[in-house]
């Protein structure tokens, strides 16, 4: 079992690096600047994802009465922007990449440093649970590695190799597509069990409600063409399940409850996310807007 476990922690490894590495190959400096540059999408994005999500979290959290177990996990993951899934969402439903992996680096980058005090000051005034602490520089270099540096690479290769960038985007983007199959059935398998001492609770369908309403604040709250506002939007759907995972470690000693709770929330968002990607690509009948800045 444990070597069940690194292989598919590897795989996962890949899959980030992959996608992080594709988006990359298919930005430009110019597509960059302008997302960086937009200053009311990139308020928006951090309001919409540091502050009104995990409220929505805390919200229907307590509108679906959770047991304990249930409200510390979705919490904590509505309290936890940047996923790494976000960019690969932007893929499946033929959005603007460029927009959705950066906004995601920038995402995951911040709640790094706000994860641990948001989710801490909900569940303190919830009076649920115990107090989160993290350690922000193990966060931030982890962020680092598995999705800023790939990206970066992948952007350098697009400005100073272009013929390397446009032969090797196709491979990782087939690496990408393979390893995100793989992670999915590898959550499912190994989370099943999880996943059923949960259906006669409200906890999957709160995990469910909380990705479309965190697709719809994000959507909502972006500037720009509605490509660029629903890549926000499944940015928003997906969270980064890593600091959730450390703080169940830490603060709540891997609790098994807190732990399947958390599997429930992140499956059932998932079950939310993708099919609203894969309508949104089913309606488009361009590629992904990769190379223009909008």
């Amino acid at each position: 079992m444990d070597t069940l476990h690194l292989l598919f922690n590897a795989v996962t490894v890949i899959f980030i690096a992959a996608t992080m590495f594709a988006a990359g190959l298919g930005a430009t400096f110019a597509a960059l600047r302008g997302i960086f540059s937009n200053v009311p999408l990139l308020l928006l994005a951090l309001v919409a994802n540091g502050v009104v999500i995990p409220l929505l979290g805390w919200g229907i959290g307590a509108l679906f009465s959770l047991p304990a177990a249930g409200f510390i996990a979705l919490v904590l993951v509505a309290s936890s922007p940047g996923g790494p899934f976000g960019a690969k969402l932007a893929m499946v439903q033929n959005g603007d990449v460029v927009a959705g992996a950066a906004m995601q680096v920038l995402l995951a980058t911040i709640g790094s440093l706000t994860f641990a005090p948001t989710a801490n000051g909900i569940l303190t005034a919830a009076e649920v649970g115990k107090g989160v602490s993290l350690d922000v520089v193990a966060l931030v270099r982890t962020v680092a590695l598995l999705q800023l540096v790939p990206f970066v690479i992948g952007l350098l290769l697009r400005r100073y190799a272009a013929p390397t960038a446009r032969s090797w985007h196709p491979p990782a983007a087939t690496v990408s597509n393979v390893t995100f199959l793989i992670v999915l059935a590898g959550m499912l398998l190994g989370s099943w069990r999880d996943v059923l001492t949960l259906l006669g609770s409200l906890t999957l369908l709160a995990g469910f409600v909380l990705a479309v309403a965190a697709f719809t604040v994000g959507t909502l709250l972006a500037t720009g063409p509605p490509v660029r506002r629903t890549t926000m939007g499944s940015v928003a759907s997906v969270r980064n399940v890593g600091p959730a995972l450390a703080a169940i470690g830490i603060a709540f000693d891997n609790e098994p409850a807190i732990l399947g709770a958390l599997a429930a929330v992140v499956l059932s968002g998932l079950a939310a996310a993708l099919p609203i990607a894969a309508v949104l690509s089913g309606r488009r009948s361009g590629g992904p807007a990769t190379d223009e800045p909008r």
